[in-house]
């Protein structure tokens, strides 16, 4: 099943669609979908080297968007659709810790965690939820999630060849290990707050 998610995705870099679809899968990711849009960056960005950084510009714009839904689903939507979805993903119980923790370090949790594998939705959500100030939300989510994406594109780029046979050549063990470092960030996520 991974192997026909990579070859699709590897095929499909050259269609019109695919650009839209890591776009959509960018945008929900941050803000209730539980699949990273790197999922689709990584094999189309190895696929088109030469336009990873339209496919890194992509993932950030939309991942800012989603973020901003997100926002808005914390600020406005709490008690009904964000509240569920933080019980969804296990964080219900630290809510509270994580809104006062946003009070202090509000700027550094979201450049931290749009980082890390931990899910960028609870931040998006938790963000509106604590009132953190939206403007500075927005600036901050571009800086860290255009970081993330920028960084995978100047590397798929730079090594784009090479990275591509020594994915193809592990994509197993390569998508395990990415597996561990989500579930990891999930987990400290869950200990952390």
């Amino acid at each position: 099943m991974l192997r026909r998610l990579y070859n699709w995705c590897i095929a499909a870099a050259d269609k019109p669609y695919a650009t839209w679809l890591m776009g959509t899968v960018s945008f929900v990711e941050s803000s209730f979908f539980p699949i990273p849009p790197d999922t689709m960056l990584i094999p189309m960005s190895l696929a088109r080297p030469d336009r990873a950084w339209f496919y890194a510009t992509v993932c950030t714009i939309t991942s800012v968007a989603g973020g901003v839904l997100g926002y808005f689903i914390g600020a406005v939507l709490y008690d009904s659709i964000g509240l569920w979805l933080i019980q969804l993903y296990g964080y219900g119980d630290k809510v509270d810790a994580f809104r006062a923790a946003y009070a202090q370090w509000g700027g550094w949790i979201i450049l931290i965690k749009g980082l890390t594998p931990i899910p960028y939705k609870i931040v998006t959500i938790a963000s509106g939820f604590a009132g953190y100030n939206f403007l500075l939300f927005v600036i901050l989510s571009i800086i860290t999630r255009g970081m993330r994406f920028y960084v995978e594109a100047f590397l798929l780029n730079r090594y784009g060849a090479q990275a591509r046979a020594i994915l193809e050549e592990r994509l197993e063990v390569w998508a395990t290990a990415f597996a561990v470092v989500l579930v990891a960030g999930i987990f400290a996520a869950l200990y952390l707050f």
